[in-house]
């Protein structure tokens, strides 16, 4: 059943860098860029997942520290990933409206003042 959230997680970073590529818009290639980015999400998610670790990995004098427990570390960086993520896309968007203005397009091909 694990095995089912390698191959979401792969579909998605595959299918949004194709978008990528392909795209002849820069508002559809920031939000293929996001689609990629989940994909590292259920990626993070299926790496730190464990069968039959519910509880939380929390030790005392009652609590021995050798029951099954989820990873902590694994879900702080898929929170991690995610305010990134959300962070990078706002920036980018913001950067697409500043060449929308200033150029008056946002096709890639159609910037020639961007060319090097």
């Amino acid at each position: 059943m694990a095995i089912y959230a390698y191959l979401v997680a792969g579909y998605l970073i595959l299918a949004g860098s194709y978008g990528i590529v392909r795209s002849r818009h820069l508002v559809h290639a920031i939000v293929c860029l996001s689609v990629a980015q989940a994909g590292t999400y259920v990626l993070l998610l299926a790496v730190g997942y464990q069968r039959g670790g519910a509880s939380a990995p929390v030790f005392g004098s009652t609590t021995k520290p050798n029951k099954d427990v989820v990873d902590p570390v694994v879900q702080a960086m898929t929170l991690t990933d995610i305010v990134v993520s959300a962070t990078v896309t706002a920036l980018l968007l913001a950067l697409a409206i500043q060449i929308n203005r200033r150029h008056g397009t946002v096709d890639p091909d159609e910037l020639a003042a961007l060319k090097g």
